[in-house]
């Protein structure tokens, strides 16, 4: 039953993404060129090839495809799906206003003038021919002035949405190419000691390496969270899109961070899809602890980590009795955890903070509304009982390498003690 509802879903999602995308090419390609022409011939191709791109993109690595050939259908089509969702906007916003310009320029159209004809002597009768069996009338053809009005219109509405949907794209993409900004939360927890006033928590998480965020990105990464001077480091899943073969070289840099109580990491989903084990061994090669369903204790808390929920699907799910069960629960407790979803079993096993990501903030408005369907917190800080939850928008994008209305962040979390 379950498969059905699923595959009935996915016809339907793509049955939409069908219509959408032939009602873009009628509006932009068939109403702005000419029948024929180079124009009309380039869109057309374009309007299959892009979703063609984009679900190569999307499958390329699954399949295991030469990363060389991931790289190259990378861009065009993980590119395709933000310009496609902020073209399809801008479109339905424009279309009200060409319909009204259409209607409001025949209304303004004159009639044409009547033609005087010359009187002229009047002739004998002519017999009058057989009538012609009837026909039917042919359709009347819009005339040439009809065509180059409407056309005019389509261009004008359709390039001016083109161009607030790549504008838009444009900032997100720079947005996220320029790296990640430092923000800075101060999260009060009751049983935090004096001493453990001002300690700071640089939080990483979704950096996302893949055939488009690379070696540079994890360095710029690497240099922010190095200036913030944290006390420790937690990265929080969803480090890669990738295997350790394809991704090493661009994880490198992680070697260089810096923290006076180390670095710690746990796995998100997208670990899981691109072989967990492998990564945990790497990280740790790279001077990162990872936390699997584990506990260190720290001079002023304890630190705990859970593998993130994908996990079961290999029997390597979160464990929060064996990372949590026999703690004192007089100390100070934060989790690291992927998904904001566990908060629940946080708050059953005394956790003080949470520290999560795996929303992306929503990454391309409106998907902060979609997010908040399945994430009891999509962004920030928030509480929940005694137990406080942080969510990081994270410092890398899935997919398209686009934020729009969720900017990428590192966040440097200032704990303090109700005792200071």
């Amino acid at each position: 039953m379950t498969v059905f509802v699923f595959a009935v879903a996915a016809l339907a999602v793509l049955l939409l993404l069908a219509l959408v995308h032939r009602w873009l090419w009628v509006r932009l390609v068939r109403d702005t060129t000419r029948p024929g022409g180079p124009a009309r011939r380039a869109g057309t191709v374009l309007a299959f090839a892009l979703p063609v791109l984009a679900v190569a993109a999307l499958v390329a690595g699954h399949a295991g495809a030469p990363f060389w050939l991931q790289r190259a259908v990378a861009w065009p089509g993980f590119m395709w799906p933000a310009v496609l969702l902020y073209l399809t906007l801008a479109m339905l916003v424009a279309e009200p206003v060409r319909r009204l310009w259409l209607r409001g320029s025949a209304a303004r159209r004159p009639d044409p003038a009547p033609v005087a004809t010359p009187v002229r002597a009047a002739a004998p009768p002519a017999p009058e021919p057989p009538e012609p069996a009837p026909a039917a009338a042919p359709a009347p053809e819009p005339a040439p002035a009809d065509l180059t009005r409407r056309r005019f219109v389509s261009r004008t509405v359709g390039g001016a949405a083109a161009a607030a949907a790549l504008g838009t794209v444009g900032v997100g993409t720079y947005g996220v190419l320029r790296g990640p900004r430092v923000k800075r939360v101060r999260v009060p927890l009751a049983k935090l000691p004096r001493a453990a006033q001002g300690f700071r928590i640089a939080v990483v998480s979704d950096i996302h390496l893949g055939p488009i965020l690379g070696r540079a990105h994890t360095t710029r990464i690497v240099e922010t969270v190095n200036r913030t001077q944290p006390d420790l480091i937690a990265i929080v899943g969803d480090l890669v899109d990738g295997s350790v073969h394809d991704l090493g070289p661009a994880a490198e840099p992680l070697r260089g961070l810096r923290a006076r109580h180390g670095s710690f990491f746990v796995t998100g989903n997208h670990e899981y899809f691109s072989g967990a084990q492998q990564w945990v061994d790497h990280v740790r090669e790279l001077g990162i602890e990872p936390l699997e369903n584990a506990r260190r204790a720290l001079p002023y808390f304890d630190l705990a980590g859970v593998n993130d929920i994908q996990g079961q699907s290999e029997g390597h799910g979160p464990d929060f009795e064996k990372a949590l069960g026999d703690r004192d629960r007089g100390r100070t407790a934060v989790l690291l955890a992927h998904q904001p979803i566990v908060i629940h079993d946080a708050v059953r096993h005394g956790v003080d903070l949470q520290l999560s990501g795996h929303t992306h903030g929503g990454q391309l408005w409106p998907g902060n509304y979609i997010a908040e369907l399945a994430n009891p917190t999509v962004a920030g800080l928030e509480r929940y009982g005694d137990t406080q939850l942080y969510v990081s928008r994270g410092a890398g994008a899935w997919g398209p390498p686009v934020r729009v209305g969720a900017p990428s962040d590192i966040t440097v979390v200032e704990l303090a003690s109700y005792q200071a």
